[in-house]
């Protein structure tokens, strides 16, 4: 997949050159006292980097094309656009955070090739860039923070430091084909790449004295976002580094922000979208990087629009596996985009008071039923694979469901598919047989209005009866837990005291029932009020069973407003966590465990 604006060279057979050579001594460092030479003696560590100098020359650096072709406006960086007075890009010296990349395998010798940025993190050697840049590098790249024309190697501000491990995300393919980079996929439009040390054998982090904090954005609109980039040889002949401070928006139907700005040609793709910005400082927060749909700018020259995948669950596991040096997962579940999985954005997402999920269409599929805070109900029937189909609604707005207060799904009945039991603001609770996508079906009473169960402040369903029949699990106001081991058309039936009233249990924030051991027993995930998360396996009429401790106290966790556990992903293991945020996000951790979340899959994007 070829850069920003590369539609004049698409399918080109790129040369490929032979780059590293021998060891050359006498080379003087970064940032080394004048007449300090590296000797035979230089640390191992700098031995890839020293080889790549001694190819890298000041004048073959000069000389290097961008090998992402360029748009061409109009217009330099600092002139005014043609069309309406938009923002306009400035040259500066650079950033000791952002540079470019140079290889030598490009169509007409040596390249110049788009645009990159330091991130902190603790293996202290990681650089971000866009994926379609990656995917036309090979082990010839060298990355040079701050790159300064005409200075050799050994005369750039912090070195040079060569590439020794490209990360992207399997599911962003190449394809030669037009529409290529407005795909979907183009949201994953992300890479990273692990580097060695710099001649003197200083890691990345150390060498520049810091790192971009790599943050996923809340949203998509921004005030003051800050662009820092290569252009192209063509509208830079000076190799200056260009930025501009604009407020953001969303890319509409894509997980990606849109910044108008003139003065971002070729060479650009990769460059980090900055909030906290300080010239030559050593932090900030990276919330995105340029690429996306078109490669990060429309076909039209004049618009002075660029894009940028914005940071999600699927960048921060490419940038876990790069910290790793971990190859990524190649059997990740298909990539939705922003459209999403679940229909509707954030926004009305914030409004999904309770969740329960079950067998409720009698496909042996895991689906998911939601109350809204308007007292509509809504069924998602799950595909499978994580993903949902074409969302059915079981009732519109009503005054009578804002009144549940707890809600849950469990086989409570005879038969395949699921129940729902519901708990009423005045005590009432009442089950549902068999809720389907025609509708809640009928009605049975439970326990009547003004009975103690006003005082069950959450309850959930498991494994938790005999021979792993369906349970239900209570807290009460007063931190005891009961556990109602044979639920059933006929009642709730005779409940077991597993912990009596104590301060401890009112502290719970949410339970959810699943099978996290694998053992298709009884299984309890708790979140605490002040973020923690447990698990009880085994628990069943004999006790809470062995408490392990997923995440300790944070902040983040108390942010989940509602949650669930089913069979979402693979229909019958019962450790899928569905999570929704306070700002609308909703979150699949598939195959959560007894010791940690599963795998994290975005299905409703914030800011949307």
């Amino acid at each position: 997949m070829f850069s920003y604006g590369q539609r004049r060279t698409r399918g080109r057979r790129r040369t490929a050159v032979a780059v590293l050579c021998a060891v050359v001594l006498g080379l003087t460092a970064p940032g080394a006292r004048a007449g300090e030479e590296l000797r035979p003696s230089a640390p191992a560590a700098g031995r890839e980097a020293r080889q790549a100098a001694a190819f890298w020359t000041a004048q073959r650096m000069a000389d290097a094309r961008p090998l992402d072709a360029a748009r061409h406006p109009p217009s330099e960086p600092g002139a005014a656009p043609a069309a309406a007075a938009r923002p306009q890009g400035t040259l500066f010296q650079g950033t000791r955070l952002v540079g470019t990349f140079f290889g030598a395998d490009g169509p007409r010798g040596t390249t110049w090739h788009c645009t990159g940025s330091v991130i902190d993190t603790k293996a202290r050697n990681i650089v971000l860039t866009a994926a379609h840049c990656a995917l036309n590098m090979n082990a010839d790249y060298v990355f040079v923070p701050k790159f300064v024309k005409g200075a050799a190697p050994d005369r750039q501000p912090y070195g040079i430091f060569h590439i020794q491990r490209i990360f992207v995300d399997p599911r962003y393919v190449p394809d030669r084909g037009s529409a290529t980079t407005r795909k979907t996929a183009s949201d994953l439009d992300t890479a990273f790449a692990r580097v060695s040390a710099n001649q003197r054998g200083t890691s990345l982090q150390d060498a520049v004295g810091g790192g971009l904090t790599f943050t996923r954005p809340a949203g998509y609109t921004h005030r003051n976002v800050t662009v820092v980039g290569y252009p192209s040889h063509r509208h830079n002949t000076a190799g200056r580094a260009v930025k501009c401070t604009v407020p953001t928006k969303q890319l509409r139907g894509y997980r990606q922000l849109s910044m108008t700005c003139g003065g971002y040609y070729g060479g650009v793709s990769g460059s980090p979208w900055i909030t906290g910005y300080e010239d030559d400082g050593r932090t900030g927060h990276v919330i995105g990087d340029l690429g996306g749909y078109n490669g990060g700018g429309n076909d039209a020259n004049a618009d002075y629009i660029s894009y940028a995948t914005a940071f999600g669950a699927d960048a921060a596991n490419l940038l876990a596996d790069a910290v790793a040096d971990r190859t990524p997962p190649a059997d990740l579940p298909p990539y939705r985009g922003i459209k999403g999985t679940l229909p509707g954005g954030a926004a009305r997402w914030r409004g999904a008071a309770l969740m329960a999920s079950g067998d409720y269409t009698g496909d042996r599929r895991g689906d998911l039923l939601v109350v809204w805070s308007d007292g509509g109900i809504t069924l998602h029937p799950g595909d499978g694979k994580g993903g949902f189909l074409a969302e059915k609604r079981l009732l519109r707005a009503n005054s009578t469901w804002t009144h549940a207060r707890a809600l849950t799904g469990g086989t409570f009945t005879d038969g395949d598919r699921s129940g729902l039991l519901v708990r009423w603001s005045d005590g009432e609770v009442t089950l549902y047989p068999g809720p389907g996508p025609a509708g809640l079906g009928r009605e049975i009473r439970m326990a009547p209005p003004g009975s103690a169960w006003k005082k069950a402040v959450q309850f959930t369903s498991g494994a938790f009866g005999p021979d792993g029949g369906t349970g239900l699990l209570v807290r009460w106001a007063d931190g005891a837990l009961t556990l109602y081991p044979g639920i059933g058309a006929g009642g709730l039936g005779t409940g077991t005291r597993l912990v009596a009233a104590n301060g401890t249990w009112t502290k719970t924030a949410a339970l959810a029932g699943g099978d996290f051991d694998g053992t298709a027993g009884g299984d309890l995930l708790v979140r605490w009020a002040d973020g923690a998360l447990d698990t009880y396996t085994g628990t069943s009429a004999a006790g809470l069973g062995t408490r392990t401790r997923v995440r300790g106290p944070n902040a983040l966790w108390r942010h989940a407003q509602a949650l669930t556990v089913g069979g979402l992903r693979h229909g019958g293991t019962g450790n899928d966590l569905v999570v929704r945020w306070s700002d609308g996000e909703t979150t699949l951790y598939a195959d959560t465990g007894t010791k940690a979340v599963g795998t994290e899959h975005t299905l409703v994007h914030p800011g949307t």
